[in-house]
């Protein structure tokens, strides 16, 4: 048998407060949205965890996710750093250097033409 279609949040949301109230059992809430008790017990456990994070007042982000995120963060404002120093030696420089190379100084000997 193939797996469920997945329901909208607000649905699952809706049947989790109706068994945590004792409106309906979880085996009643599973077969109204016709999926398994253990869907709906699991709804259940991420809905009670996501509220004790809520007041201890985390962001719900795991903590690997949270260090990715100020990883990505500390590279973004040095790559910002760097964009500005080049951006500065390019100005040093003027617009010249940046469209045509240097030419080379002093006596310089032509090269040999090739037919």
């Amino acid at each position: 048998m193939g797996r469920p279609p997945v329901l909208p949040v607000d649905k699952k949301l809706g049947l989790v407060v109706r068994v945590m109230s004792g409106e309906l059992s979880a085996a009643e809430a599973a077969r109204e949205a016709g999926v398994s008790e253990q869907s709906v017990s699991n709804w259940r456990r991420q809905f009670i965890e996501g509220g004790r994070n809520g007041l201890a007042g985390e962001s719900g982000k795991d903590t690997g996710e949270a260090s990715r995120v100020a990883e990505l963060t500390q590279e973004n404002a040095m790559l910002k750093t760097m964009i500005a120093e080049l951006y500065m030696e390019l100005r040093k420089y003027g617009r010249s250097a940046a469209v045509r190379p240097p030419q080379p100084r002093g006596k310089t000997r032509p090269g040999r033409l090739v037919n």
